[in-house]
């Protein structure tokens, strides 16, 4: 039996199968590349872009954590200039399908750099949809992050919504840092959001002991890796409860947050994951998103399911 791993994403999208990589895990393909051919997994999602080159925060960036990590990067990037000018271009070219994720430091840009998006030469050929990081601070704002309110979150998606061809989804990253999760995932798509990504990182602080002074040049960090998966099923899960209660419109989840193995990308995928991004486990394993490819789709087989879309969501029924 061959197991079909396509999966849609809405709007006439479908993906070969359902394994992405996460955004900021490996910049935007080339490094990848030089591995494994990147045309082979579901999508490529680059990392978060905005209007103008970025430095990103000093250093220290990164600290250990027992269960994965936390990471103070910032938004470090070109901008989107330079990204449609030398980045699209060159995924164009390996065959890639790109989930462009976009960022901004006030609702007006991101509704820019959607704009600059659009207009690429490469958008139509390569962006099979994007991915809005309203979990990154609205720095217009006090710092707040956008996705830790409904009306910042809704404010963003409706400047968005209008630069973006509809043809094209648009999936709000959401924070699981917020006390209800299913209400930031209502304000998103009713403000015209067609998917949703969850989770991104929960924010930490690491203390270093021997300094006896936070170990992060930042301060605050954001912890991925395997500890935080069970936060994502559940946040998954919420969300995809409230769409089948019909408390909330429905829409594709791509879920995110300690993907390891083909079992981890099961079990979110069982709580109404669409499709499954993998991030920080790229770090010490660089192929881990073709293997985690590979193992659900033996996982399938070995359970004599014949297609991923059959268990999109199934834990809900029992």
């Amino acid at each position: 039996m061959t197991v079909d791993l396509t999966t849609d994403l809405g709007h006439g999208v479908l993906l070969p199968n359902p394994v992405l990589t996460a955004s900021g895990c490996a910049a935007n393909g080339k490094e990848l590349h030089r591995l494994e051919d990147i045309a082979k997994i579901g999508a490529f999602v680059t990392k978060s872009v905005k209007r103008d080159p970025q430095s990103g925060r000093g250093t220290p960036r990164m600290a250990e954590t027992p269960s994965g990590m936390l990471n103070s990067i910032g938004l470090q990037g070109p901008g989107i200039h330079a990204f449609v000018e030398h980045d699209l271009p060159w995924l164009r070219s390996v065959g890639a399908r790109a989930i462009v994720s976009i960022a901004g430091e006030s609702s007006a840009e991101f509704a820019e750099v959607a704009r600059a998006l659009v207009a690429a030469p490469d958008f139509d050929a390569t962006v099979a949809a994007i991915e809005v990081n309203i979990s990154c601070p609205n720095v217009a704002n006090r710092g707040l992050v956008y996705a830790c309110d409904p009306a910042s979150s809704a404010e963003v998606l409706r400047l968005v919504v209008p630069e973006v061809p509809r043809s094209t989804p648009l999936f709000a990253k959401l924070t699981p840092d917020v006390t209800d999760i299913t209400v930031i995932a209502e304000a998103a798509l009713s403000a015209g959001a067609q998917g949703l990504t969850m989770i991104n990182t929960l924010l930490g602080i690491r203390i270093d002991t021997e300094r006896m002074r936070p170990h992060l040049f930042g301060l605050t960090g954001g912890l991925s890796g395997p500890a935080i998966r069970p936060v994502a099923v559940r946040a998954i899960w919420q969300v995809y409860a409230a769409m089948r209660a019909g408390r909330i419109p429905t829409a594709p989840i791509i879920g995110v947050g300690g993907v390891r193995t083909g079992e981890d990308a099961l079990e979110l995928t069982l709580a109404g994951a669409s499709a499954v991004q993998v991030g920080t486990a790229i770090f010490n394993d660089p192929l881990a998103p073709w293997r985690v490819a590979r193992e659900l789709g033996d996982l399938l087989h070995a359970r004599g399911i014949p297609r991923y879309a059959d268990v999109v969501g199934v834990a809900h029924d029992h």
